[in-house]
């Protein structure tokens, strides 16, 4: 791996920051990157008793779609992962877990960001009521496994953080029966 030589902030926002960071490498090229800094996420998959998922239809402005999705969003300076996913959990569809499982976590886009999301599966969920932050168009939708799989071969869950979620949960229980 190189040194770094440089590192500029060129934006530092609420979501994120971007460094654009310059080094030399072994050759003696100099290098320059762009790195989006984002403080992690999380997201769950949440599952009912009946083996049903509870998944959302969220309005992506950047997209300009209504996307499938699992519950996921950014942790707060210092925030535990696990408060985290059952505070996204109830805020995006809500339903409050009594048992969170850390299920793993992977880098979502590490070609160009640092962001690592950190996937837990809920389970014992119980109804309560949504608390969608201002600007958030959400919907609930519960989700049999093997249309979850459907959507997901035939290209109608698009995230690729949710589609990454659905299979580490799907082969978790593989490996179990």
């Amino acid at each position: 791996m190189s040194v770094s030589l440089h590192t500029q902030i060129t934006h530092d926002g609420s979501l994120f920051k971007v460094e654009v960071i310059s080094w030399t490498d072994q050759q003696g090229r100099r290098l320059t990157r762009e790195i989006v800094r984002h403080p992690g996420a999380v997201m769950v998959v949440p599952l009912l008793d009946n083996g049903r998922f509870v998944m959302i239809r969220n309005e992506r402005i950047a997209v300009d779609e209504v996307l499938w999705e699992l519950p996921a969003g950014k942790l707060e300076p210092g925030e535990d992962p696990a408060h985290a996913a059952a505070r996204e959990l109830e805020e995006e569809t809500g339903y409050r877990a009594a048992t969170m499982e850390r299920l793993g976590e992977f880098y979502t886009s590490p070609g160009f960001a640092d962001e690592l999301m950190h996937v837990y599966v809920a389970r014992d969920l119980v109804s309560h009521t949504q608390r969608l932050e201002p600007g958030e168009r959400i919907t609930v939708e519960l989700v049999e496994t093997l249309q979850a799989k459907k959507m997901i071969r035939e290209g109608v869950i698009r995230d690729g953080k949710t589609i990454a979620g659905l299979l580490m949960h799907l082969s978790s229980q593989e490996e179990i029966h």
